[in-house]
């Protein structure tokens, strides 16, 4: 037996449908962007400081930090997937498609995740496993294009076209450790922390103004 939904709440979901989605997608996608673009760029800083000489951390102490990162990043996306199941959201409009569309792409990170590890543990070549990010860039850009398509965000489109250039620049630099990293901690602040600050910022916005008008 469900339960009647109340004025303000038929507002609401009428708002959604309207303006392109329902909010708690928009920030629980945001808040997933923008903990992975601040966890994985601080590591990628990290590195630098290693290369530079300004971080000198035991073996143990640098495996610790990377692990961490991991199992941060891991646990911002088990929340995300708990508190959409939970709230019921994504499930909307344009939401319903965009997240269609970057669920997509998570698939396919994977498989290129597992193809690209593979092969660099069996060649012993730690320049293959470099050309992953790049791969994550330009898949992440074509979703952030259709994106772009649904909604006619211009950042959308920016990050998009962002991602194309920076896979393409670390394809190229892979055998450049220090400027790979450099880009690689640019785009991470800019087309992932970025866009995601962006997206948990509208959300709250949305929500806001859904408050104030019910």
């Amino acid at each position: 037996m469900t339960t009647p939904s109340t004025p303000e709440e038929d507002l609401a979901f009428m708002r959604s449908i309207v303006e392109g989605g329902a909010p708690k997608a928009s920030y629980t996608a945001g808040i997933v962007y923008l903990s992975s673009g601040l966890l994985y760029g601080v590591e990628c800083l990290f590195h630098i400081g290693q290369i530079l000489g300004l971080i000198r951390w035991p073996g143990w102490a640098s495996l610790a930090f990377v692990i961490f990162i991991l199992v941060a990043t891991l646990g911002a996306i088990g929340w995300a997937i708990v508190y959409d199941r939970r709230n019921r959201v994504g499930n909307i409009g344009a939401t319903k498609s965009m997240n269609a569309v970057f669920n997509a792409t998570g698939l396919a990170n994977l498989a290129f995740l597992t193809i690209f590890a593979v092969n660099a543990v069996r060649m012993e070549n730690f320049a293959i496993w470099l050309f992953y990010p790049a791969v994550v860039f330009a898949v992440q850009a074509a979703a952030w294009f259709v994106a772009w398509q649904l909604k006619r965000r211009t950042w959308m489109l920016l990050t998009a076209l962002g991602g194309i250039v920076t896979s393409i620049t670390l394809g190229v630099l892979v055998e450049n450790g220090f400027a790979y990293l450099c880009v690689c901690a640019a785009a991470l602040f800019g087309l992932f922390a970025l866009p995601g600050w962006i997206m948990v910022r509208d959300a709250r916005a949305w929500s806001a103004r859904s408050a104030a008008q019910v």
